[in-house]
């Protein structure tokens, strides 16, 4: 922790009436954020994660957080024992505060140096793009992914050798009693793990885990929407003291359609239509997403006017259940206007009864 008076509150970012459910949360957040195995020789993150440690120590011990609130920052650190507790490695590997290293075990597991735990691999995302069409037909495509995957010949220890360690006894742990600081230490000749490596495993050097770069093909549902994920089991990072494997999940980003758009399982597209057909009726063609369908307009039809057809829309990834396609009409005016094209025109004014806008300005 920097030299000086430092809110261990506002190192976790939590509030002074925050519950220990919520201090325990924001300092696993903070651990996996500034974890040195996740930031190697970044030197703040180093720096913000023993400020972190040091900060849940006393905080995440009512006795010690009780103590704190009572005398401040200031007159804690005036207390016997601090400095002594502040000299502790706080990184993670060097020390342990009641039950402290069973929240690192759950983060990182076997990595830090304390208790292994089973914990579940991290989960990987990866991104695939799609037409209009492939969303609504559903596709399979093959991806090549590359993540990691528990070394098969040292099944993910690091090591193919090992004997127990003569500090601790192979109980992983050296107790003191420091002032104020009761402090179980982490044996820091074997990291905690109670047995000191005497040969490194050949094939991952020591990390327990190797890079693997496989193609899986992928089935992609019909009816898939923008932003939905696709869940590959077991295809992310590999789990840490046995844990199961993390996923894979594929977000699917769709490109946008020339005419169609898409509203949940439904379609809408715009059809422009001519003066006669909209004040006659007709029967038009209109395009779907399967092809081009009859539709009829029945006579005095509107611009902006909305017709559906049922059953033209995309299929839900769920039922199977096809929404409907709305057509919007759009009347289209000629540009350029014949002499006689204006005389039909001006003869079709006495076809209105009364002024379209009469009820917009009333007088």
């Amino acid at each position: 922790m920097a030299t000086g008076v430092r809110d261990y509150y506002e190192v976790l970012g939590v509030g002074k009436d925050a519950s220990q459910d919520e201090i325990k949360k924001a300092f696993r957040r903070l651990a996996r954020k500034y974890h040195p195995d996740l930031n190697p020789g970044d030197k703040e993150a180093e720096r913000r994660f023993k400020e972190i440690n040091e900060a849940y120590a006393v905080l995440g011990d009512p006795k010690k957080r009780a103590e704190y609130d009572r005398l401040g920052p200031a007159g804690f650190e005036a207390a016997p024992g601090f400095e002594e507790f502040r000299t502790y490695d706080f990184t993670g590997k060097g020390f342990d505060f009641g039950g402290f290293e069973d929240i690192f075990s759950d983060i990182f597991g076997a990595r830090t140096g304390f208790t292994e735990a089973p914990l579940k691999g991290a989960d990987l995302v990866t991104r695939m793009t799609l037409t209009f069409e492939e969303a609504f037909s559903g596709v399979t495509r093959p991806i090549t992914i590359s993540h990691g995957v528990t070394c098969q010949r040292c099944g993910g220890r690091g090591a193919e050798g090992a004997t127990s360690c003569t500090k601790c006894g192979g109980t992983g742990k050296l107790k003191s009693k420091r002032g104020f600081f009761s402090i179980s230490q982490t044996c820091p000749e074997c990291g905690g793990t109670g047995s000191k490596v005497t040969r490194l495993c050949p094939d991952c050097r020591g990390k327990g885990t190797i890079l693997k770069t496989e193609t899986v093909k992928v089935k992609i549902p019909a009816g898939v929407d923008n932003g939905s994920r696709v869940k590959l089991r077991g295809k992310g990072e590999p789990g840490v003291a046995g844990g199961p494997p993390g996923d894979l999940y594929i977000e699917i980003e769709i490109l946008p359609h020339p005419i169609f758009k898409r509203d949940g399982d439904d379609i809408h597209v715009e059809v422009p239509v001519t003066v006669p057909e909209a004040a006659l009726g007709a029967k038009i063609e209109v395009p779907t997403i399967d092809g081009v369908t009859k539709m009829t307009l029945p006579p005095g039809t509107q611009g902006n006017q909305r017709f559906k057809l049922k059953g033209k829309g995309f299929p839900s990834p769920k039922t199977g259940r096809r929404g409907d396609q709305y057509v919007t009409v759009k009347i289209v005016i000629p540009k350029e206007l014949s002499p006689e094209d204006r005389r039909i025109f001006k003869e079709m004014e006495s076809l209105y009864k009364e002024n379209p806008r009469q009820r917009m300005v009333k007088r």
